[in-house]
């Protein structure tokens, strides 16, 4: 059973021990500290804070404590229960509160939840906040309210038809397009809450939704990261039902993938790459990616005479990038859309809306447009190292190596060859190395890998 403390949020398994698994107590704590944090923020009479929860089975119960917690510490909650990552971000800005808090473990098996915390723009919190709030818990410095100061509750169930609203409206969505397109698409929401927002999206749209695993009832019926190993029964559904293609979206809605009309995956990787061509040939601009994604985005960016930059991977580093950057599009390789037109968060919601618009004004087929993209293949490995072993130093000879080649040193090592790449990361909570490869063949990504791998271990001793 594990408890993970980071910046970006606080995330374990139910039940176990306190301190060692996200138990009722640890959900209180991690709350209050939040609560105190966002009170230290501004000088104010009130403080409002939004909270909404995917469907996962542990979902209602951390819901209560952290809403009765804030409640506790004098904030007034509005809570959108059952809902997605990037509608309650989209809440935060609309009730411009001064913060928010989703619980979801995103992609990580039923036994996990999470308190992921937003500022007051709807963002993830950077380092700094992060730290702040680690310290309050750790301290116990946390003050609540007194009977008459007590925090409020209010019930807002219109905000996922708010986000779709704001969709539409878009100058990008193509609503026109998209319903003459007559599309019939089926929607794999691994039984969370994208079984209540993706189809209410597609309707909207003129799009006929055909569900499958869209009750939000937290049963996820296979691991819930949107992979191809775990995909078979979409990949079935979109050949027999005849669909135009498959969506598959993560628990919280944050990630997106596609399958194409032969019941073949699209690639998550892709999903930012057909996006952002579309996205592009419109308004043209810069891109932003973490270092892990696909260099497929690159290329796309260069064809329309636009600038990519990559970024340390998560979510709140890509945001920062694209800021600096002025991109008009970005996000992540794992199926990850930011959109800023709409808000600098991944939206799975937003990706659909403009890949559809995109295929509609394409005219063609999902197999097709995947055809139309530079084919990359990407291989993902780890290795694990004995706690004594100096990490950072085994990164540093690895720099040293192939110095002749492009480094970059932001977020581990990086090293792009002329026709492939390679990115080891440290893991933060483990001793290990994550390696990404990625090449014109499967082959060529899965044999760097393992060149890198063997190169590491003699390094290591190992």
């Amino acid at each position: 059973m594990t408890l993970i403390k980071s910046i970006s949020g606080i995330r374990g398994t139910i039940g176990g021990a306190q301190g060692e698994n996200l138990t009722p107590i640890d959900a209180v704590m991690y709350g209050a500290a939040y609560g105190t944090w966002v009170k230290q923020q501004h000088q104010k009479e009130s403080y409002r804070v939004v909270v909404g929860r995917d469907a996962r089975i542990s979902g209602s119960m951390i819901q209560q404590l952290v809403i009765n917690t804030l409640v506790g510490l004098g904030v007034d909650v509005i809570n959108l229960d059952l809902s997605t990552t990037p509608t309650v971000e989209m809440a935060v800005m609309m009730e411009h509160a001064d913060g928010g808090i989703i619980l979801t473990a995103s992609h990580n098996p039923k036994q996990w939840n999470a308190l992921k915390l937003l500022n007051n723009k709807g963002e993830f919190l950077d380092a700094a906040a992060g730290q702040e709030i680690l310290d309050i818990a750790e301290g116990g410095n946390m003050l609540f309210a007194d009977v008459d100061s007590l925090g409020t509750i209010s019930r807002n169930d219109a905000y996922i038809d708010l986000h779709i609203d704001e969709i539409l409206a878009l100058d990008l969505v193509n609503v026109k397009a998209i319903k003459a397109a007559n599309f019939k698409v089926v929607v794999d929401a691994v039984n969370s809450t994208g079984g209540i927002a993706i189809p209410l999206l597609l309707e909207a749209l003129g799009v006929q939704p055909v569900k499958l695993f869209c009750t939000p009832n937290g049963e996820f019926p296979h691991n819930p990261e949107p992979l191809k190993e775990h995909l078979g029964d979409l990949m079935q559904e979109v050949v027999s039902q005849g669909a135009d293609f498959g969506i598959v979206v993560d628990p919280d809605v944050d990630r997106l993938a596609f399958v194409d009309e032969k019941g073949e995956m699209f690639g998550e990787e892709y999903t930012l790459v057909a996006v952002a061509d579309y996205v592009l040939a419109n308004t043209p601009g810069n891109t932003v990616s973490n270092m892990s994604s696909s260099r497929a985005l690159r290329d796309i960016t260069n064809k329309h005479n636009g600038s990519y930059k990559a970024s340390a991977v998560g979510e709140v580093n890509v945001v920062q990038t694209m800021k600096d950057t002025n991109a008009v599009i970005g996000g992540e390789g794992n199926g990850g859309i930011i959109y800023p037109e709409l808000h600098y968060g991944r939206d799975s919601l937003v990706g659909v809306a403009l890949f559809l618009s995109h295929l509609a004004e394409q005219k063609m087929t999902v197999s097709s447009l995947r055809e139309s993209y530079p084919s990359y293949f990407m291989s993902k490995q780890k290795i694990a190292l004995t706690p004594q072993i100096d990490v950072d130093a085994i990164l540093e000879q690895m720099a040293t190596i192939y110095k002749a080649e492009e480094i970059t040193t932001i977020d581990g090592v990086k090293i792009d060859f002329e026709s492939n790449w390679v990115h080891l990361r440290k893991s933060n909570t483990e001793p290990i190395i994550r390696i990404y490869t990625e090449a014109a063949s499967q082959h060529q990504a899965d044999t760097l890998a393992n060149d890198i791998i063997s190169q590491i271990k003699q390094i290591a001793g190992l």
